[in-house]
């Protein structure tokens, strides 16, 4: 779950709605608190012009006395929460319906009643000497506080929905651009692989990148499928070409051991030349064995082959070469028959193949064991040997044709065993595949 999630946030769509969203949020944010400044230096300015004429009311009074009961009429239909009215006569009397205090804190507004209250909230206050007396009028603050509520308000109701739906929208863009860029991949995997027959499947929702992208991919793989193709093409007419010419040397020399046979140093450089000959010739047919294997002719000869019977006839035939060069060949095979669909003679082959390549590969005490067991329901041979191995790194090397491993160059072979094993599982539908045997190597068919 976490791999995905750390996925889709590595991926562009969500990126880029997450640095939309910020910039919206930043610029939202911006807009709303100078909206807010504003509108509160605006309603500051109201509240002073109504302050500044309320006092010109009272300035228009005759004298201290008249002012006094102004003050005190006007108190009385007042609310105190909205406004005060306070006048300090000039004989110390206090009217109105609050009086302003201060202390160590600063200034408070005390209630005239019995129970002598301080009033909540913030005032705006203006004060001014009439007539020998002290005149203040103040009017609350709480339009202003409210207004910051206000904002917040509109802050959750407007900003953080757009937010969400827009990281909803960018999530929504991210897992479909990632099912997209899934589906490249896996042709890029496939491609890799060996499967130059794999392609991007461009759906009709992609997006114009992507589906260039996308036809690009399938445009080189295209091209490099039709050059290795030709390539496979040439060597083919080459072993094939070579094949009688190849025969007809080999032919000739068996006339000239025999003429040769009473002279032993031109006998022995004869069979040399006829070993290297055979070795030559080897070659050629396993190149071409290869291409009828890949191109799929041997479908046709399809059949049902029970494999349990084909390994262990295969052990019995292979026993007597391994005692000969030292190593224990045993075999592991289920006790049911295994059947499947597929050419008896190159499975038998392949079998062969890998029982070779493990003998030729290993020192002498060495344990080679064929396995054959059902693996999820699916029919699975191993083959595996208690030898060196093949390093990690060379592992999906060791089934390209003619590759050889630096420390085999000097052991009998030609490169094209391990890749006639990958061409024939391929061929049955088989996945084939070169593991560690802790210590040596394993090597895994699952039809």
């Amino acid at each position: 779950m976490n791999a995905r999630l750390s996925q889709l946030w590595r991926s562009m769509p969500l990126r880029l709605a997450v640095l939309m969203v910020g910039l919206f949020s930043v610029v939202s944010l911006l807009s709303l608190a100078a909206s807010y400044a504003v509108t509160q230096s605006s309603f500051e300015q109201a509240i002073r012009a109504d302050l500044a004429q309320d006092l010109a009311g009272f300035r228009a009074a005759p004298n201290a006395r008249a002012v006094a009961l102004l003050v005190k009429a006007e108190s009385r239909e007042t609310d105190p929460n909205r406004l005060i009215l306070s006048y300090v006569s000039p004989s110390g009397q206090i009217y109105g319906n609050g009086a302003i205090a201060r202390d160590d804190q600063g200034f408070h507004i005390i209630s005239l009643d019995a129970d002598r209250a301080e009033y909540d909230g913030a005032y705006l206050a203006l004060t001014e000497p009439l007539f020998g007396g002290l005149l203040t009028i103040a009017r609350s603050r709480a339009e202003i506080s409210a207004l910051g509520d206000v904002f917040v308000n509109i802050l959750l109701i407007s900003l953080l929905p757009t937010v969400l739906i827009a990281l909803s929208g960018g999530l929504i863009l991210a897992r479909r651009s990632k099912r997209h860029v899934e589906v490249v991949g896996r042709a890029l995997d496939d491609m890799t692989s060996g499967n130059l027959g794999a392609r991007v499947e461009i759906g009709p929702r992609w997006s114009d990148d992507l589906r260039q992208i996308g036809g690009k991919l399938n445009q080189m793989a295209g091209a490099q499928e039709t050059s290795v193709a030709a390539l496979k093409q040439v060597s083919l007419d080459i072993a094939h070409d070579l094949k009688t010419p190849i025969q007809r040397v080999s032919v000739h020399l068996d006339a000239l051991a025999h003429i040769t046979r009473d002279c032993s140093d031109q006998a022995a450089l004869v069979d040399k030349a006829q070993e290297e000959l055979d070795g030559i010739a080897s070659v050629f047919q396993s190149l071409l064995q290869l291409a009828q294997v890949e191109a799929g002719s041997p479908k046709a000869r399809f059949a049902p082959v029970d494999l349990t019977a084909l390994c262990r006839t295969i052990v019995e035939v292979f026993e007597p070469a391994a005692v000969e060069h030292g190593q224990i060949l045993q075999s592991d095979l289920a006790e049911e028959s295994l059947i499947v669909t597929g050419d008896r003679a190159l499975l038998g082959q392949m079998l062969s193949n890998l029982l070779e390549n493990a003998m030729r590969h290993t020192p002498r005490g060495t344990t080679i064991t064929v396995a054959l067991d059902r693996h999820k329901g699916r029919p699975r041979l191993r083959v595996t040997d208690t030898g060196p191995g093949i390093p990690a790194d060379e592992r999906d090397k060791a089934v390209r044709r003619l590759y050889r491993l630096d420390r085999s160059r000097h052991t009998p072979g030609n490169g094209l065993g391990l890749s006639l094993v990958d061409a024939v599982a391929k061929l049955h539908g088989a996945e084939f595949e070169l593991g560690e045997n802790s210590p040596g190597l394993s090597a895994i068919i699952l039809f």
